[in-house]
């Protein structure tokens, strides 16, 4: 008996040394960022059999075919189109005046250089705030199409809105539309591809995102690498780009996170042609796993023009695009470049609250420094995990100066940064990991300080249905919900 137990005690521990072993091997074919190398050590060491099965899921990267057709496509529209206007750009000194407006001036150039985000000024913008009220626009704006409709969102769900949207874009296709929609397969879970059949009867194409197209549970299973984007490009002219999904929660119609409070724009102008040169971008790459034809872009180049107008109602933007396929992380360093040159405050609202080092560090340091940091976050979860990371990272800025506040009329879904007169963010980024480095995500950086002040007047009225978060609500909560931030921290690189 003794001979036994000492034999199965050391074919234990050769098991374990050959996970310790597989887990290295597994973590380090793969470029990643140091967080989330050692996350996954952990996770693979600390649960060896549950853990690779984890990893399977959530771990594995995008394979080098998906990056290629990825940066084919964004090379041949910056070889097209990108270089030359960058070029018109410095050339007829269109950029923020250096001395007037030094912020402005450094965040463009940033996005410039960074991300080949071009600055553009003919826009008229409106701000939606209530699902209800941005669909009912949205919708009406479809069944006014007169040659196209694209459609990109993360969440497209069969479901009651799902439904008024899909029959919209089915009437459009019918009178000769051009209506292509693209999702994201895992996003938009419940989603059948039939469901859009219809559309396709009529002459309108849906398809889902490359990383997520072809997927199958058991063989290419996949939980990172979203196409996180929610835009729509209507007519060439039209552009909505925000937080909103497509699908009952968003307007209210969950009882589990009663009202939803997330924010849109709606792009007239210069700014939805770009937009939709994103779209045609995305749409082409996964055209490669499909039988889809692609979307010249090529009229759309002809018609942009790089020209100023003259008038207070316009808003100059730019759209900064980040994902897995490009290491600039260009959302990212934007908004870390907001907030290390705030100088009398910035108002940030996030669902999710996991941000990275350089983030939060510049979060406490803008703080420290005596700039009025406030941060928004939700009052419930909808991840258990991210939202007691959440927690965890909440309570550090809170123990470091920063004004953290959870919005408690519903869930508040919303991806907005302002500062200072005239700079301000919204799109689909959210402050996590995620969205820096795994997510495809979108966003429209802003410079006019009408839209500037009516976002901060809408983030101070949700401060009077929020609760400040301080040093005391944080050490009265039980031994058992700091341990779950805690260990949700450590897992934090990688929710």
């Amino acid at each position: 008996m003794i001979l036994t137990w000492d034999i199965i005690r050391r074919i234990i521990e050769i098991l374990w040394l050959i996970n310790v072993g597989l887990a290295i091997w597994t973590v380090f074919r793969s470029h990643r960022d140091i967080a989330s190398t050692w996350a996954w050590l952990l996770i693979l060491s600390i649960l060896p059999y549950v853990g690779f099965i984890l990893y399977l899921f959530t771990g594995r990267q995008l394979s080098h075919d998906d990056i290629f057709s990825i940066k084919a496509e964004q090379q041949k529209f910056r070889d097209q189109f990108l270089n030359e206007q960058n070029k018109l750009l410095k050339l007829h000194d269109l950029l923020p005046n250096k001395d007037q407006n030094p912020r402005a001036r450094r965040l463009v150039e940033l996005n410039l250089n960074n991300d080949d985000a071009l600055l553009t000024f003919n826009n008229e913008v409106e701000t939606f705030i209530d699902g209800k009220v941005l669909f009912q626009n949205l919708i009406k704006n479809i069944e006014q199409a007169k040659s196209s409709i694209n459609i990109e969102f993360y969440t497209f769900y069969d479901d009651q809105l799902g439904n008024q949207v899909l029959k919209a874009l089915e009437k459009a296709a019918n009178r000769g539309v051009k209506v292509r929609v693209l999702y994201d397969a895992s996003g938009s879970r419940g989603t059948k591809p039939s469901f859009f059949n219809k559309l396709r009867q009529l002459g309108g194409k849906a398809q889902p995102f490359i990383s997520t197209a072809g997927n199958r549970f058991f063989t290419t299973p996949r939980a990172n690498y979203h196409l996180h984007r929610k835009l729509v490009i209507i007519d060439n002219q039209i552009g909505y780009i925000g937080g909103f999904n497509i699908g009952d929660q968003y307007v209210d119609r969950s009882k589990k996170f009663g009202h939803w409070r997330d924010t849109h724009l709606r792009v007239t102008g210069q700014a939805a042609l770009l937009m939709e040169i994103r779209f045609a971008m995305d749409w082409n790459t996964s055209c490669r796993k499909s039988h889809l034809s692609t979307y010249s872009v090529d009229n759309l180049i002809e018609n942009f023009r790089l020209n100023v107008v003259q008038a207070k109602n316009l808003v100059p933007m730019q759209i900064v695009s980040s994902g897995p396929d490009n290491s600039n992380f260009g959302i990212r360093r934007a908004y870390e470049e907001i907030i290390a040159q705030a100088q009398n405050y910035v108002y940030i609202q996030t669902p999710y609250l996991i941000p990275g080092d350089s983030i939060l560090e510049a979060l406490i340091i803008a703080a420290k420094s005596g700039v009025d940091v406030r941060i928004m976050i939700p009052s419930m979860p909808d991840h258990p995990f991210v939202y007691r990371a959440t927690e965890y990272y909440a309570k550090y800025l809170v123990n470091n100066g920063v004004k953290v506040y959870k919005y408690d009329n519903g869930f508040i879904h919303a991806k907005t940064i302002v500062s200072g007169s005239n700079i301000a963010s919204v799109g689909s980024a959210n402050q996590d990991f995620r969205s820096y480095q795994l997510n495809f995500e979108v966003n429209a950086f802003t410079y006019n300080p009408a839209l500037t002040t009516e976002l901060k007047g809408i983030f101070e009225k949700d401060l009077k249905e929020s609760t400040l978060l301080t040093k005391k609500y944080f050490n009265d909560q039980s031994h058992w919900r700091k341990f779950k931030q805690y260990f949700s921290r450590l897992l934090s690189p990688i929710l």
